[in-house]
């Protein structure tokens, strides 16, 4: 039997992950280098989180089907509709953040 609290937390922790994911589908204008270089981390970095957290539980999920979780769409479709090319600006801060 699982015990309330620890399937409590799980429960707020996967309410939590959803509502982050609904929140980066809102903020499609938000490029994933800047998320990188303002966070560290993102949509990319998620999707391998997910099926890093699949494999270690014994899911057979692979990276697109990850990403299409985390996009919404698959990842062709988000590049085409949504990504836009880095800006000199933002490639230079990448460089700096990276460097950090």
């Amino acid at each position: 039997m699982t015990d309330p609290k620890h399937q409590a937390q799980l429960e707020l922790e996967a309410a939590t992950f959803r509502r982050l994911l609904a929140h980066l589908d809102e903020r499609k204008d938000v490029q994933n280098i800047d998320l990188m270089i303002l966070a560290g981390f993102c949509r990319n970095c998620l999707s391998k989180w997910y099926k890093a957290a699949a494999d270690e539980q014994g899911h057979d999920i692979d990276y697109d089907t990850a990403r299409e979780r985390v996009y919404g769409m698959t990842y062709d479709d988000w590049k085409n509709n949504h990504q836009i090319a880095a800006t000199p600006e933002q490639l230079a801060a990448m460089e700096k953040a990276n460097q950090a």
